[in-house]
């Protein structure tokens, strides 16, 4: 009876670990599905939008070489760039902004800690694009929305509020023992030290997820780098320059282009998290917790 029993629950583990499978691969493949048809289409030989084929006929790289090459309408490289140094600018900023306000309200005591993180949580609930009409006057006011400034805008804009994101971050910098803070204070180190030397080296979990949120807001933003650019092309962001290819007069001839600019624009934030993640990893498997 025993050996039955162990049978059938063995087969019963075997049909639902295939249920589980099957389940899990049609998921996959509905999530990967549309970036295979992305990147097919950025290299699809047949221009415009409107064609009789849900996948293309012929292939070619044309697409890529006219992104670069042909600035009739656009200067990709150069948006490119400009998204590039905003989004790296602000991925340093905020994510020390991030961590430097998470760590004091985890670790400091003061009197208007509780409020603050009351006021951020219900600042929270409410889309940065509502302020975007004053911050842009702001700047205006400043003389930042103009020129090469426009850069330093927008990297503002990104990195300025990043401070009220801190909820992530104070949660796992709050599981780290207090005892280690202790010890390092009797030892005669500074909060900064302590910061620097002791908790961010046991927190690369969380490093990694505010370096990669904090860089990954910038590059994709399209509402305030188009508030802020307006019409300054030279400072445009590659999410206003692939907007501007599917307006209703360039889309015939500018669709495919769109692909590969998206295939494109999607190779920092991969090689960013490909290269992050074994930190991520070891992190997780050395942190000290208590």
């Amino acid at each position: 009876m025993a050996v039955k029993k162990e049978k059938s629950a063995k087969r019963t583990r075997l049909i639902n670990n295939t249920i589980v499978h099957v389940v899990l691969a049609v998921l996959a493949a509905i999530w990967v599905f549309p970036i295979a048809w992305v990147i097919l289409t950025s290299f699809r030989a047949e221009k415009g939008s409107y064609v009789s084929t849900f996948l293309p006929q012929g292939y070619t790289i044309a697409n890529y070489v006219r992104l670069f090459t042909d600035t009739t309408l656009l200067n990709f490289p150069k948006m490119f760039g400009n998204t590039l140094f905003i989004a790296i600018c602000s991925c340093i900023l905020s994510t020390f902004y991030v961590l430097s306000v998470s760590y004091c309200l985890s670790r400091l005591r003061f009197k208007m800690r509780k409020p603050y993180m009351n006021m951020a949580m219900i600042l929270g609930l409410f889309p940065g694009f509502m302020s975007m009409v004053a911050v842009y006057f702001i700047l205006k006011a400043l003389g930042l929305s103009e020129g090469g400034l426009i850069r330093l805008a927008l990297i503002l804009c990104y990195s300025g509020g990043a401070g009220l994101g801190f909820q992530i971050a104070k949660g796992f910098f709050d599981t780290i023992p207090l005892a280690i803070d202790e010890a390092a204070l009797i030892d005669g180190c500074t909060r900064w030290q302590i910061f620097t030397k002791m908790t961010l080296p046991l927190s690369k979990p969380v490093i990694v997820y505010t370096v990669l949120t904090s860089f990954i807001g910038p590059w994709v933003d399209f509402i305030f780098a188009k508030v802020i650019c307006r019409a300054n092309a030279d400072y445009y962001t590659v999410a206003i320059g692939l907007w501007k290819m599917l307006e209703k007069e360039y889309i015939d001839s500018w669709y495919t282009c769109f692909a590969a600019g998206a295939v494109l624009i999607s190779i920092p934030i991969a090689a960013l998290f490909m290269y992050l993640q074994r930190y991520y990893v070891d992190g997780m498997s050395g942190a000290v917790k208590g």
